[in-house]
């Protein structure tokens, strides 16, 4: 995998709320709420931030101690060049929690992309995990379920570019203000403008420019460790995924969603899989944040300490 680019976060763009840890020199946004354990920690996925996650981070903070943060190179962070390997990744978390005095195990809560991230976190620190809460996540197999043609090289060209991505800007801030609509004013705002810069576009779509190379990355280590897992899988054709796929593709995107996420349960002691059909991938924890916190409630109360 390939170090390419660096996207510097513009001055103006600073948190609403949380703050920055340093690690290693540089600096990760993060924001912690709540108390007690085991604490849940939410790995975005591309194109997403730590905040993105505040409402289901607010909801879990009432009954445990819930971090939401930017991987270096996104969000609020400092940059470093794009795309990363996933032991970077795993590694530079465990480092934050560390330093920020979270003690572990963890329940890894990943969403999209954060999957292979959380995957390799597990695989390098089995014992600093308590469960898993797959919100729709990415996974190593996935080119084992899939149909060629959403295959992981195909996903990495889905993606709009820098140059559709600002054609697409107008559309996006209006998206990123209704998802964000439920937030305070305080978050709305800012996180809505800083969604639709450069910046923080740039840094989206590199990070879904390596998804092949993670995955093979995953797949040389080793399983999961058994520990509980519940899995989010949500089904249902999407406009955009409809309209850019043959007709029979997003059916045999459901069915291998499906299938590879009850895979993925049914390689633990407790593993449970629940299908949600009334949201799109990016709006699960904006539309379901009933169905996220129950998962969690669900992996915490089996949870080892």
């Amino acid at each position: 995998m390939t170090d390419n680019s660096v996207f510097p976060v513009p001055a103006r763009f600073g948190p609403p709320v949380g703050g920055f840890q340093e690690v290693d020199g540089r600096r990760i946004f993060v924001h912690r709420s709540g108390v007690g354990g085991p604490a849940v920690v939410f790995l975005p996925g591309a194109g997403a931030v730590g905040l993105d996650y505040f409402g289901v981070q607010q909801e879990a903070a009432r009954f445990t101690t819930a971090v939401v943060y930017d991987r270096r190179g996104t969000g609020y962070s400092d940059p470093v060049p794009l795309p990363r390997t996933a032991a970077a990744v795993a590694t530079e978390l465990r480092e934050l929690l560390h330093a920020l005095g979270v003690a572990g195990p963890y329940v890894l809560v990943p969403h999209s992309l954060g999957g292979f991230y959380a995957h390799r976190f597990a695989q390098l620190y089995p014992q600093d995990v308590a469960g898993l809460v797959w919100l729709d996540a990415f996974h190593c197999d996935w080119d084992d379920f899939m149909p060629p043609s959403a295959g992981l090289a195909a996903v990495e060209r889905m993606g709009p570019d820098l140059e559709q991505s600002e054609r697409m800007r107008p559309a996006l801030r209006e998206m990123f203000a209704e998802m964000l609509a439920d937030y305070p004013e305080r978050l709305r705002a800012p996180l809505t403008e800083a969604h639709v810069s450069d910046a923080w576009m740039r840094a989206g779509i590199a990070e879904r420019t390596q998804l092949t190379g993670l995955a093979r990355e995953l797949r040389a280590g080793p399983d999961l460790p058994d520990v509980p897992v519940v899995a989010l899988s949500v089904v249902g054709t999407e406009p955009g995924r409809q309209a850019s796929a043959p007709e029979r593709t997003p059916r045999e995107m459901d069915d291998g969603r499906r299938r590879m996420d009850a895979a993925l349960v049914n390689a633990v002691s407790y593993g449970k899989q629940r299908i949600i059909a009334d949201t799109s991938h990016h709006r699960l924890c904006f539309d379901r944040p009933d169905a996220v916190v129950d998962a969690i409630r669900d992996v915490l109360g089996r949870a080892r300490p």
